[in-house]
């Protein structure tokens, strides 16, 4: 973005980290945007999207959640988060974890055997209104589930985006009894890979991370069972926000995390030989580097 263009304002948006065990170890379901997508096409990405308006109202959504509002604060808020944000927040999660993939965290409070299949299948019409998600969940007495969330990460765009967000990484258990479906809409193949795995994929350029993604996988690494994934969810917090910078070099744009030594000056003339620089996958890193379409984390 040229220098004297505004920065584009933040959108808030939530992801859900969709997990499930598999053979000792934990697989994550990656979903691929649609190519034309103005944000990320083309890349795998987990679930999700934007807060609407909709997604919001201590009063409206309240009863239909299986937390109280204190116990919302507790699980999912800070000291930086109002109870009223936490529950838009995690109504966007759920509803995009639905639309985008066909899952619904959530339970019905009249029926053993909820009825998914109808929900899965209401997503999918065309020209839904905004309200339809608050609408059904009313109307068909879902409770929705606030505890399957854990909180994660919260990442905002870098200034230099065209689009940007306020994006809190939600992470969720995959429930036993459903099944993930893309809306082949804005979202199309859907893979479930180890982290380690898509992380090797990514980097042979099999597939194409988003850079969020390609970190947060990097983080889910040191998980060697889902074990101990599950063990670790609750100590987690949001934490400081990560933002961060994109720089330009010879090779292409850079995107240096906000913990690499370069990222409060001008690192333009130390970005070179990026191609002897690429870090094997699943090792940390402060510096990711787009080489064609691909994010490959670099070494300092």
């Amino acid at each position: 973005m040229p220098d004297n263009q505004p920065i584009p304002p933040l959108r808030r948006a939530s992801t859900v980290i969709l997990v499930r065990e598999s053979q000792n170890t934990f697989e994550i379901y990656l979903l691929k945007r649609n190519v034309k997508s103005r944000f990320m096409g083309g890349y795998y990405v987990f679930p999700g999207g934007t807060v609407d308006p909709e997604d919001t109202g201590i009063k409206t959504w309240t009863p239909y959640i299986d937390l109280n509002v204190e116990q919302i604060e507790h699980h999912l808020g800070d000291e930086r988060l109002s109870n009223a944000d936490a529950i838009g927040f995690g109504i966007a999660a759920i509803r995009e974890t639905l639309e985008e993939c066909g899952v619904l965290l959530a339970s019905d409070k009249n029926k053993s055997s909820p009825d998914y299949a109808s929900m899965t299948s209401k997503r999918l019409e065309n020209d839904l209104p905004k309200t339809w998600f608050k609408n059904r969940i009313i109307a068909d007495n879902w409770l929705l589930s606030f505890s399957r969330l854990y909180r994660w990460s919260h990442w905002i765009t870098p200034q230099q985006m065209k689009s940007r967000y306020d994006t809190r990484f939600f992470v969720a258990q995959m429930p036993p009894d459903q099944t993930c479906l893309p809306d082949n809409r804005e979202t199309h193949q859907g893979l479930w890979l180890t982290p380690q795995s898509a992380l090797e994929q990514n980097l042979d350029e099999t597939i194409a991370l988003s850079p969020p993604t390609l970190a947060t996988l990097t983080q889910m690494v040191k998980f060697e069972t889902f074990e101990a994934l599950l063990q670790a969810l609750p100590g987690y917090s949001w934490g400081e926000p990560i933002t961060p910078r994109v720089v330009v070099s010879p090779d292409g744009p850079v995107i240096l995390e906000p913990w690499d030594p370069l990222y409060d000056s001008d690192a333009t003339s130390k970005m070179q030989n990026l191609t002897k620089k690429v870090l094997a996958p699943g090792k940390w890193f402060s510096r990711i580097w787009r080489d064609g379409n691909t994010w490959k984390p670099i070494s300092i």
